[in-house]
């Protein structure tokens, strides 16, 4: 239904004339026309921001949380789809480790063959013609997964010999590695070195698995 410019004017100007402090809910029955439209536009909206506060603002809250859990599961399965993808990779290398492991397992001696590599040690010393004067083991000492076991070693003999000496511990069948190398003049000559060195082997703990 449309309205005259009149009519607009005559409602507009009863609003105007409407002291607010004079309403009764009760005589709303009788309240110009446009009061009423107002006042039904501010009771829609405020029943709109009730239902945006309670309904669809609890449905947003949890919008929101799926959202986070969704971008979570995403970086989950991101990062996860990436380990996969090295997952051949990190096979082969543990594949390479555990070889490596066993050809180093396999050059320890146990502590059973401990005497036989000593004999091992002074025979390379009598085959290059030293004069042997201490070939004897230290106190073991434990460590987190071996025990390494030191050997004092001390021989006399010419440069020569000294050298294939060396070369010939480091290619014994067990693994020794040698330290502390100390070589002066045995006599006054100089002819003959003493070789002082520290040598050490090592073997499995027992409770290694």
């Amino acid at each position: 239904m449309m309205w005259s410019r009149a009519r607009w004017t005559h409602e507009w100007q009863q609003l105007r004339s409407v002291d607010l402090r004079d309403l009764d809910v009760k005589e709303a029955g009788g309240w110009p026309l446009l009061l009423k439209w107002l006042c039904g536009v501010l009771a829609l909206l405020v029943a709109l921001l009730l239902m945006e506060w309670w309904v669809i603002g609890e449905r947003r809250a949890a919008l929101d949380s799926a959202q986070q859990q969704e971008s979570r599961l995403l970086s989950d399965y991101r990062r996860q789809a990436g380990e996969a993808a090295q997952l051949p990779k990190i096979r082969e290398q543990i594949a390479t480790l555990q070889d490596q492991m066993t050809r180093l397992r396999a050059i320890l001696p146990t502590d059973a063959e401990i005497p036989s590599l000593l004999d091992s040690i002074s025979d390379a010393a009598v085959d290059n013609r030293l004069t042997i004067e201490t070939v004897r083991l230290r106190p073991t000492v434990s460590r987190t997964h071996y025990v390494e076991q030191p050997l004092d070693i001390q021989v006399r003999g010419d440069f020569h010999q000294i050298a294939r000496f060396a070369a010939d511990i480091a290619s014994l069948s067990r693994l020794v590695t040698q330290h502390d190398f100390t070589l002066a003049p045995a006599d006054s000559s100089g002819d003959t070195l003493r070789l002082s060195l520290l040598a050490r082997t090592y073997r499995e703990r027992e409770d290694t698995p």
